[in-house]
């Protein structure tokens, strides 16, 4: 049966943060779980051969502008108006992902995610500073210096490359995408998609 959602998630995707809550409000209303696959866009990208929008479709008159458009529209469907973009955006994720892979491993995932988002994408947090982003994993009720340890270990990084590269061989080239079962769906905007196949069952 499928009663679960996979999100195939990185922290630096503005997206990440956007799709989050109106998926979470979803789940609560569907009585589904989720599960959180942590991987690396950078090297999604790589192995994909895509880019981020605004750098893919620079050239295309007018398309970043509407995806601008379709954003606000999003963000004002899902009431997400304490959503600011963090002002080092893109910064790279590399050490957040593998943090994130450390508390996935102790069933974690899901509240490390919550707790950081806001602090990312709300308080525009400096991720590019590791005393900040200790403090904010402090916080949340983590043990900072343990997960940034346990993120040096080569199981981790190891499993991490292998999370990003089994979600690109499940089809996976961006991030919002998330699975139900055997079906993906790509994008902020196909939760009513997900919703009909959790409806399934």
């Amino acid at each position: 049966m499928a009663n679960r959602v996979q999100l195939v998630f990185d922290f630096v995707s503005p997206n990440a943060y956007l799709v989050w809550w109106p998926l979470r409000d979803l789940l609560r209303e569907t009585g589904a779980g989720l599960d959180v696959l942590p991987v690396f866009l950078g090297g999604m990208h790589k192995l994909t051969g895509n880019a981020p929008p605004m750098i893919r479709d620079a050239e295309v008159k007018g398309k970043n502008e509407y995806a601008m458009l379709e954003m606000r529209r999003f963000i004002e469907k899902h009431r997400l108006n304490k959503y600011r973009l963090n002002p080092k955006f893109p910064f790279n994720s590399i050490q957040l992902q593998r943090m994130l892979y450390a508390a996935d491993q102790d069933g974690r995932a899901v509240q490390f995610v919550e707790s950081l988002l806001p602090a990312i994408w709300e308080r525009e947090l400096d991720v590019t500073d590791p005393d900040a982003v200790a403090n904010a994993i402090g916080e949340a009720g983590f043990d900072a210096a343990d997960l940034s340890r346990r993120s040096q270990a080569d199981e981790v990084k190891q499993g991490l490359i292998e999370n990003t590269s089994q979600a690109v061989e499940r089809g996976a080239f961006g991030i919002p995408t998330m699975f139900v079962g055997n079906e993906m769906f790509f994008g902020k905007e196909r939760l009513a998609q997900v919703e009909e196949e959790l409806a399934k069952g």
